[in-house]
């Protein structure tokens, strides 16, 4: 399930995304570089863009929801 949704937003994600990833909150975001998890999501590592994508409902493991593009 994570897949499906993963691949919807990453359809969604600008063009300098490289990653796309789920907080623990739902909201999706892309990176231009590779984030840094924190313990309720995840962060730009001070290099690169980033851009909330939207928001859903929140998987069950949300560390699992990184995606490379």
């Amino acid at each position: 399930m994570i897949e499906n949704e993963a691949l919807q937003w990453l359809a969604l994600a600008p063009d300098w995304a490289e990653w796309i990833a789920q907080d623990a909150d739902g909201a999706w975001w892309a990176y231009e570089a590779h984030p840094n998890q924190h313990d309720i999501g995840w962060y730009e590592n001070e290099v690169g863009r980033i851009q909330r994508l939207g928001q859903s409902t929140p998987a069950a493991d949300w560390r699992a929801t990184l995606r490379k593009r």
